[in-house]
């Protein structure tokens, strides 16, 4: 399931970033910083008490000016609103309340998202009550807090964890398998969608930028349901303005990435694989989903015998991080192959919720470490005791060792592809959990 959103909304100054700073930041909340584009400072994953989410910051919403960055920044925070869970409704308790908060929250009440109405800067006893003027809101108990401070954020994060969505195991198991359709700007990826939907279920245009949003469109395919994510174009950073709305359409695609079961990744027939597109894909890889690539505009490409064959190998070398996807060569203008792609996705997902039992694991594992023996450093051998699988989507195996330290990336990605040798896992990125365990250790 992918994190909650969480927004951060407000009028100007009320301390909105000083919050996100210290959330994303600060030892109190947990954040995973991974490289790539995707992230900056607009956003952030954080955790509370076992509970991950993703914390959105936002301009201020100035409900009324008319200047043009802050009619830009009011776009944004209400692009944010309709993306998110839960929203934190940020006031200034030593301003009191304003006719501005007052708009703000006739805004969020129309958002029909759970509220959380935040009262910042209560970082002395004479200001608690300042609090009761906010009750004139009706949105709720007002929570005071000072985030330059840190005072009141573990009781605000409590009662922010307790509004998200939950999902339970019956839920997960009926849900419809989720396409993200992914990729730069201009690849076809809404023609992609029609094509599959049999209607013009999304905005066509050879202009880059026309999907602003992460659209769900549901399909009835062969007997199984899906669910397709049509989504905006991810762009370089520097081609991207610092305070356009685009970032928030990019916000949107990632989200996508992250609620999907299956990434179809776009690559263009005629530019190949690019900067962006090695990114992208770097993003699908790192959250762990199953990924087919997909090379459109097929039909614009001059062939002979061995063109197909000769392009597949330059993309997955061009991707070697993700030689384990299938790729297929479509045209969504065409359609031509479009009625292989429902059938490549049922395959990886399918593939990316395999379970191995633990005997048939390691009957692999110890025929993999007897053909080639584990490294040794310093004097010390690594030994690979037993293997089993954790979890699923991605296959997620732990190896229970003598010493971490002695596992080397290579002898671990040799561990991957015996696995996949023998089990297949084609279309879904695999994950290694190191657990140090000594021989006589039988707990």
């Amino acid at each position: 399931m992918a994190n909650p959103l969480v927004a951060v909304v407000g009028r100007p100054n009320v301390g909105k970033s000083t919050f996100f700073n210290k959330i994303s930041g600060h030892r109190i909340s947990i954040v995973e910083d991974t490289p790539g584009v995707t992230r900056d400072r607009i956003y952030a994953d954080c955790e509370w008490l076992g509970h991950p989410f993703t914390l959105i910051d936002t301009g201020g919403i100035d409900t009324h000016s008319e200047d043009v960055f802050l009619k830009q920044m009011r776009q944004q925070a209400q692009i944010a609103i309709d993306t998110c869970d839960v929203i934190l409704f940020f006031t200034d308790g030593r301003a009191g309340l304003t006719a501005d908060d007052e708009d703000v929250a006739t805004l969020l009440r129309r958002s029909n998202k759970p509220v959380l109405l935040v009262v910042n800067k209560i970082d002395a006893m004479s200001l608690q009550d300042n609090l009761y003027e906010f009750y004139a809101l009706g949105l709720g108990d007002p929570h005071a807090i000072s985030s330059t401070n840190m005072m009141g954020l573990g009781d605000l994060l409590d009662e922010l964890i307790a509004l998200f969505p939950e999902q339970t195991e019956s839920d997960e198991a009926e849900k419809p398998i989720s396409i993200a359709v992914v990729g730069r700007p201009n690849v076809g990826k809404s023609s992609l969608v029609n094509k599959l939907l049999g209607q013009e279920r999304t905005m066509v245009s050879d202009i880059a930028g026309t999907t602003r949003d992460a659209i769900d469109a549901p399909l009835a395919w062969d007997g199984h349901a899906f669910t397709l994510i049509d989504t905006a174009g991810i762009r370089r950073k520097r081609a991207i303005e610092d305070e356009s709305i685009e970032r928030y359409s990019i916000i949107r695609s990632l989200a996508a990435i992250r609620r999907c079961d299956v990434a179809l990744l776009l690559i263009d027939a005629q530019t190949g694989v690019t900067e962006q597109d090695t990114k992208i894909a770097g993003y699908i890889h790192e959250e762990g989903k199953a990924c087919v690539i997909i090379v459109n505009k097929w039909d614009a490409i001059e062939k002979d015998t061995n063109t197909m064959e000769t392009f597949r190998k330059k993309v997955l070398a061009d991707l070697k991080f993700m030689d384990y996807a299938p790729v297929q060569f479509i045209s969504a203008l065409t359609g031509q192959r479009v009625d292989k792609v429902l059938t490549g996705v049922l395959s990886v997902y399918e593939q990316a919720q395999r379970r191995i039992t633990t005997g048939l694991l390691n009957d692999i594992l110890a025929d993999a470490t007897g053909a080639l023996q584990p490294p040794t450093i310093m004097g010390k051998k690594l030994k690979i005791y037993y293997a089993t699988q954790q979890s699923i989507a991605p296959p997620t195996f732990i190896l229970f060792v003598n010493d971490e330290s002695l596992m080397h990336f290579s002898y671990q990605r040799y561990i991957e592809n015996a696995f996949r040798k023998s089990f297949g896992f084609e279309g879904t990125p695999m994950r290694f959990v190191l657990r140090q365990k000594e021989r006589n250790d039988k707990t």
